[in-house]
């Protein structure tokens, strides 16, 4: 409890500083109110295009990592299958054996 209220202090305290920076840039600009509100729109949009493109990198990647789980998963189903063939033949074998031994007594 005591390290989640000191990183909401910190967080609150980020943030506080965050804005309080981004006025003091914008006050203390050396152009124009057009300008920088123009470089801040154009900054926001290339800010949108790198999302827009991390996010389709993101889908690719998961995109193919849920194919190649799929592919873990499938092979992962063909061995267990063939253990349990296998341990079905042990058994079928450890019964006959004992049907011998039976037999025999």
């Amino acid at each position: 409890m005591e390290a989640y209220m000191r990183s909401k202090h910190f967080l609150l305290a980020l943030g506080i500083g965050a804005a309080v920076g981004g006025v003091m840039a914008l006050l203390y600009a050396p152009q124009t109110g057009a300008a920088t509100r123009k470089k801040l729109k154009r900054n926001f949009e290339d800010l949108g295009d790198s999302l827009e493109d991390a996010a389709e990198y993101l889908k690719d990647q998961a995109e193919r990592l849920g194919k190649e789980a799929e592919r873990f998963i499938e092979a992962s189903k063909d061995q267990f299958e063939d253990v349990v063939d296998a341990a079905n033949g042990v058994v079928k074998s450890a019964t006959k054996a004992t049907r011998s031994v039976s037999k025999l007594i």
